[in-house]
């Protein structure tokens, strides 16, 4: 208790300054395929003197956790208020799914699907947080899985390009089925066998084709998703235990498996951003208690203006990403930058 009074006592020097810093970073490498945790590891051990100190997530009670505790929770209610549409829906289905226990739209099926893929990621998380922040989390591992994350993504984009992107799952829209054959087979349930569904993870649900609708670009969205499947949507949610590890970022790694698994660039990063949402806000949740424990204290004025700037910077950040890979832009300059980030740390590391 009185390590931890000690530490409570260095974090309230943190100033506004660079409580606002921090926040602006953490808005926006959340977000951005680049990994927040790890910059958060790497930019006070990079500046050196009290952040190397003080900002420091590898130890077992570190108070800078109790500030990124209200970044997290920013950070998700700023993707809850853009996505806010579709949560709407999403939500919405899942409990309309759960009154007539059937699975019969497109927004019953991806609510299903997101609970379902966020499991394997929040029991990992439960069981292995902390001890993969107190080993991994450190400047050279770090730095070192930065630039791997950086060749992820480089390989997410090599394997598209070789597909020629001429393939039924990535053209930009699906035109609803005309046939329940057509129907079934978009819900993701095989073509070969009308009427008769797979088992699957929710066998108390009565599963029927998943109805679209052409008029509206969202249902449209959420359709293309649906058609994955229950299988491929939780292989893709349970790659966000790689992020677990600091330098691995949580939507790269969902947005290349999502591409790797034939969806479009553009689908494979609105499913990481609506996948995120409440991983990202159940971690800021769980920990809120160290926010107003010792952790927290003399820090709550700090963590509000930090907080604040995460929120925009995270807000301002989703609105971009969705608007630049609505273009068919390529996640190489996000790899190029986890290249020269990762590999220049290393190199700073090891001449200092």
């Amino acid at each position: 208790q009185a390590a931890q009074k000690a530490s409570g006592n260095r974090m309230s020097h943190l100033t506004y300054a660079e409580a606002m810093v921090i926040g602006l970073i953490q808005g926006v490498t959340e977000l951005f395929p680049v990994s927040s945790l790890g910059h958060s590891v790497l930019i006070p051990a990079l500046v050196g003197g009290s952040w190397a100190q003080d900002l420091s997530v590898s130890r077992p009670e570190s108070p800078y956790l109790a500030f990124i505790v209200g970044l997290h929770v920013a950070t998700a209610a700023a993707l809850i208020i853009y996505f806010r549409h579709d949560w709407a829906r999403i939500v919405t289905g899942f409990v309309s799914s759960l009154r007539d226990r059937t699975i019969a739209t497109a927004e019953q099926k991806l609510a299903w699907m997101i609970v379902l893929a966020t499991i394997p990621v929040g029991l990992a998380g439960l069981a292995l947080e902390h001890t993969f922040r107190v080993v991994f989390s450190k400047p050279v591992p770090t730095a070192l899985f930065l630039a791997v994350n950086g060749v992820i993504l480089l390989a997410g984009e090599r394997a598209r390009r070789r597909s020629g992107e001429h393939g039924a799952a990535q053209q930009p829209a699906m035109a609803a089925p005309a046939t329940p054959q057509r129907a079934m087979t978009a819900a993701g349930y095989p073509a070969q066998s009308p009427g008769r569904y797979p088992a699957s993870p929710l066998s108390g649900l009565r599963q029927q084709p998943v109805e679209q609708s052409a008029d509206s670009p969202e249902t449209a969205e959420d359709g293309r998703l649906a058609g994955m499947g229950f299988g491929k949507a939780i292989v893709i949610g349970a790659v966000q235990v790689f992020a677990l590890l600091p330098g691995i970022s949580r939507d790269g790694m969902v947005t290349v498996t999502g591409m790797f698994r034939g969806l479009s660039r553009e689908d494979a990063v609105r499913y990481s951003f609506l996948l995120s949402t409440p991983v990202i806000l159940a971690a800021g949740v769980l920990k809120i208690p160290d926010l107003f424990g010792p952790l927290g204290a003399g820090i709550h004025g700090q963590v509000l203006a930090g907080s604040l700037l995460s929120g925009l910077a995270a807000y301002f950040s989703v609105r971009f990403l969705v608007r630049y890979f609505s273009k068919a832009r390529s996640l190489v300059p996000f790899a190029i930058y986890c290249l020269i980030a990762g590999l220049g740390s290393l190199a700073w590391f090891a001449i200092r």
